[in-house]
């Protein structure tokens, strides 16, 4: 039995041996049943096997392959994502499926031609413009779930019912590009592309509700009042300020573009601006007006108390009362009266007249400068209080002086208005600050007081030095301006002396022809002024005799031309001519 047994496994080994010397084929070629990629490479050689998978690759590069999703086409070609297998490595790979001595490779080579061994290769992708390419298609297909929501057709509200969705499935749908484009194996039919179904948050039985406050809302008028006032908000006029549930909301609310601009408009019919505390003079007395604080629309709770009035059932209930906001003043009577402005301080008063462009800038200036608080310690500008004096304002074009000629400009008169403050404050005893006199003299002004403005770099400015506020009063009539500073009266003297007025010379003389004047004939329309200077000189002593303040103002004023017309000189007498007569 062992003979036998013995011999049986000779007898075996001895046919496994001969059967595999029999199919063991050349170490240098494929086994017989490998395909790469479904392409039968069996029996060819390394070099040649890849150079046939390659060239199938190649012939195919260029060639689209028709893609599916959502029921739209798209051709993509495996050159534009940049498609490529790794052909060496999968035929390495193939020769090792026949590989090893020649009985053993004979009997692997007999088990792959039976059972046969299909070797797939690995790809690369540009990893960017497959990203692209997916995104292109997603963006293309995409069909995002429909919320159900309301809507509105006249005063009828209904259901508008949910949709599911479908999307891209973006990672499965890059390996099915992937592994579609790189594949020799190509089929005819188009190959779909894997998407996903998404579902909505909002189901139309959860809005059946909201859908019946809706209809409860638009049943019926709206009254809204505030104190004793009413308005009536009707149905069609409610409707469109009704934000029905869309977009995942369930909620019914007052909002949106048309009830903005509703709470808007009615927020300026309720609203009344707070008004600050004034002080009303008279003479030496003040008095103070109280303030009176502001109103305005609370609209965040307004639009709430719409919405419950109108959800209400009963008419007797649907009346929204409108919920305010009240603002304080700026400058209350409280505060007002902790300011010590009690009494007046100093006043002084100019005369003006002129063209009809010149008194209505001092008007306008005047008012721009008039009730003015000037804190302690405060500096006050002219420049600064009034602004650039232009035509947006209204200023208007008058005589004005420029570089020492008289001449018209736009706002002509600012300077009545500034000689007079200047005077006020120099009454108060204040110190002043700066101060620039005019270019001419100008005899109306106060000698050696005037004071010029020119924006923004002539200013006139002094300082509240009295400890308390001041409060800046102007009182124009047609031939005369006053200026008052009303505080707390601090009793301070002022003792002021004015130097002569000093004439320099003669006013410079400019002549001009005027040929309907007699030769030698001269009329002076201007006579000038020559140039002049003077000085005022003020000390301001405080109640109990202390020097406060010593000042001295310097003022030179250029000459004015005397502006005269001469006729023209005479002509002179062309001479008489002669005659020789000549001899025969």
């Amino acid at each position: 039995m062992r003979r036998r047994l013995v011999f049986l496994a000779i007898a075996v080994v001895s046919a496994g041996v001969v059967l595999g010397l029999v199919f063991a084929g050349s170490p240098t070629t494929i086994a017989d049943g490998v395909r790469i990629d479904g392409v039968d490479v069996g029996g060819l050689e390394a070099g040649k096997a890849r150079a046939l998978l390659e060239g199938k690759a190649a012939a195919l590069a260029s060639r689209p392959v028709v893609f599916t999703a959502g029921g739209r086409r798209f051709l993509i070609r495996p050159a534009e994502l940049g498609v490529e297998s790794d052909w060496r490595t999968a035929v390495d790979s193939a020769q090792r499926q026949g590989n090893g001595f020649a009985p053993l490779r004979g009997l692997k080579r007999l088990g792959v031609d039976v059972f046969g061994a299909d070797v797939i290769p690995s790809t690369s992708v540009l990893t960017g413009a497959l990203q692209y390419e997916v995104s292109r298609i997603a963006q293309a297909v995409d069909r995002p779930a429909r919320d159900a929501s309301l809507a509105r057709r006249g005063l009828d509200v209904r259901v508008v019912p949910a949709r599911t969705g479908e999307k891209l499935d973006r990672r499965a749908a890059a390996s099915v590009l992937v592994h579609e484009l790189a594949t020799l194996a190509r089929t005819a039919e188009p190959v779909q592309l894997p998407m996903r179904v998404t579902q909505p948050d909002v189901r139309a039985l959860s809005l059946r509700g909201v859908a019946r406050q809706a209809r409860v809302a638009l049943s019926a008028p709206v009254h809204l009042e505030l104190g004793p006032t009413r308005w009536l908000l009707t149905p069609r006029r409610l409707a469109p300020l009704l934000e029905l549930p869309s977009a995942g909301s369930t909620t019914l609310r007052i909002g949106g573009p048309a009830a903005d601009a509703w709470l808007r408009r009615l927020g300026r019919r309720v609203e009344k601006p707070a008004h600050d505390a004034t002080f009303a003079v008279h003479g030496d007395t003040v008095r103070i007006v109280p303030d009176r604080p502001g109103v305005q629309l609370d609209v965040v709770r307004a639009a709430g108390a719409v919405l419950a009035a109108a959800l209400q059932t009963i008419s007797a209930r649907r009346v929204a009362t409108l919920p305010v906001e009240t603002s304080p003043a700026k400058l209350t009577a409280a505060k007002a009266r902790t300011m010590g402005i009690v009494g007046r301080v100093s006043s002084y008063r100019t005369e003006y007249g002129g063209v009809p462009n010149r008194i209505h800038n001092v008007q306008l200036v005047a008012h721009l400068v008039d009730d003015k608080l000037i804190a302690p310690g405060e500096e006050f500008s002219f420049n600064k209080t009034t602004g650039e004096r232009n035509a947006a304002k209204g200023f208007l074009v008058a005589p004005v002086i420029v570089n020492g000629e008289v001449t018209t400009g736009l706002g002509g008169g600012v300077c009545q208005v500034s000689t007079t403050v200047f005077n006020a404050a120099f009454e108060a005893g204040l110190k002043i600050t700066a101060r620039t006199n005019h270019a001419l003299y100008i005899s109306h002004y106060p000698q050696g007081r005037d004071a010029t403005v020119d924006y923004p770099d002539v200013d006139l400015r002094f300082v509240n030095d009295t400890g308390h506020w001041l409060l800046l009063r102007t009182f124009v009539d047609p031939s005369s301006l006053t200026v008052d500073l009303y505080g707390t009266p601090t009793d301070r003297k002022v003792v002021s002396t004015t130097g002569p007025l000093v004439v320099h010379g003669k006013a410079p003389v400019k002549k001009t022809v005027d040929s309907t004047l007699k030769p030698g004939e001269k009329v002076v329309d201007d006579p000038g002024e020559p140039a002049m200077s003077t000085s005022v000189t003020r000390d301001v002593y405080s109640a109990d005799g202390k020097l406060l303040h010593h000042d001295v103002w310097y003022s030179a004023y250029r000459a004015s031309p005397e502006l005269m017309r001469v006729g023209p000189k005479k002509k002179k007498k062309a001479p008489a001519s002669t005659t020789t007569a000549r001899q025969p």
